[in-house]
């Protein structure tokens, strides 16, 4: 038993017609169940009741004992004067405000019915023994839930991203552009080499890209000069000389000494086409060949747009090689589809979405459109839900679904999960 499925409870109604009464006898009735308060104070506030027939309005403060009013020290706290109703499990104790006066108090075991506490047990009894809490059941569950959840889940999804976006806008001045080159330096490097890259992008002074993004050569120097990919005595070759040149001439012309400090990244572990040379060379051309590239993936419509403006491959020295001194078969190291996928996905929309509410503009149909466009991603996680039966056919599905398994399932919170919700209201 948790205080969270009391607030459950109590906020999505499961009380039976007749009515509650408080321990002391009084009818009481929920004309407004009230604001869910999941911060500091009362559990409910604004809520609006009729105790006896009077019609009070004031907060709701929530227990699994009445003792625990005492035990939390709300007596002595004026954040809890107003508190017209104190609902709890079980009543052990009665409960005055700090002016002396009883505050009434409801025992809701008294009012829950048997159905909805055994699938409330059933449903958390699961934990650790199986994928999620909810996988004998979830075959049950509405597609309409399901579809509506996703859709849900997608753009709470984006809300956690955006944090980063609006933290780099803040940082660069409501630059868009630097915003989008820092997004795309952390992405290219997946999750391997993305906080070194971040990192990176973070150091460099975004108006130099701008300078020399004429320049392929320069623009890669800088790249891979800022991760520590050009130090003096490794690898030699003559393309890596000229790259090192190059870097030389930039820090001393731009100051960028600071960058030499910075962490390099990792090689081991990586396939070799997300070497941190292959992607940052493949950056370096995108850049240099897309001009005004924010405005760009604004104005983008449609998935095929993307691919279009991110239609590079890295230089030609790069076709036959994946680190420096060491040559291997030829090929074109182009920027695949499916990667692209995971750009549009994980920096593109985000992007989009964020600029959207900066500039008061709604992208969300554009943005969902794009992203039923997309594949679907594939992993363990996705795979354990697929053999449950709730499919995933595209980049909306994925994203909704991992964000769902890290911020519920994982976490328990089947009393906020549209699922645990209707899995919890299907006997009543």
């Amino acid at each position: 038993m948790s205080e969270n499925f009391l607030h459950f409870i109590w906020k999505t109604h499961k009380l039976p017609n007749k009515g509650i009464f408080t321990t002391k006898g009084e009818q009481v009735t929920i004309v407004k169940s009230g604001m869910h308060n999941t911060l500091e104070g009362p559990d409910f506030f604004n809520s609006l009741l009729e105790i006896n027939g009077q019609r009070w309005a004031g907060n709701v403060e929530m227990h699994l004992r009445s003792s625990d009013w005492y035990a939390h020290g709300h007596e002595q706290d004026e954040n809890y004067n107003n508190v017209l109703l104190h609902v709890v499990w079980e009543e052990d104790t009665p409960v005055f405000r700090k002016d002396g006066s009883e505050i009434p108090t409801v025992e809701l075991r008294h009012f829950v019915s048997a159905d909805l506490l055994n699938d409330y047990q059933s449903l958390f009894n699961h934990f650790g023994k199986q994928f999620i809490n909810c996988e004998n059941d979830l075959e049950t569950v509405d597609a309409f839930v399901l579809n509506h959840w996703e859709e849900r889940l997608f753009f709470e999804r984006l809300e956690e991203k955006s944090k980063l976006v609006f933290e780099l806008l803040r940082t660069s001045k409501n630059d868009w552009e630097k915003v989008l080159f820092c997004l795309l330096m952390k992405n290219f490097g997946l999750n391997t080499n993305g906080p070194v890259f971040l990192k990176a992008a973070l150091a460099l002074d975004f108006s130099i890209i701008r300078k020399i993004q004429h320049n392929p050569l320069q623009l890669e120097a800088l790249l891979l000069g800022s991760v520590g990919l050009l130090k003096k005595g490794e690898e030699e070759d003559i393309y890596r000389s000229q790259l090192q040149n190059e870097f030389e001439f930039l820090c001393k012309k731009f100051d960028l000494n600071a960058l030499k400090l910075l962490e390099r990244p990792k090689f081991y572990g990586l396939r070799p086409h997300n070497f941190p040379t292959i992607r940052l060379a493949q950056l370096a051309q995108l850049y240099s060949k897309q001009h005004g590239l924010f405005q760009k993936i604004i104005n983008a419509k449609d998935r095929n747009t993307y691919y279009d403006t991110f239609q590079v491959a890295a230089g030609a020295y790069w076709d036959s090689h994946y680190v420096f001194g060491k040559a291997s078969k030829g090929v074109k190291k182009k920027l695949n589809k499916k990667f692209i996928d995971l750009i549009i996905s994980n920096t593109l929309v985000p992007l989009k979405f964020c600029y959207g509410k900066k500039v008061g503009k709604d992208m969300r149909e554009t943005i969902v459109a794009t992203m039923r466009e997309l594949p679907d991603e594939r992993n363990t996680i996705l795979d354990k839900f697929q053999k449950l039966g709730w499919e995933t056919n595209c980049a909306l599905q994925s994203q909704a679904k991992l964000h769902l398994h890290a911020h519920y399932c994982t976490k328990q919170r089947c009393l906020q999960c549209s699922v645990g919700t209707f899995l919890l209201g299907r006997n009543l």
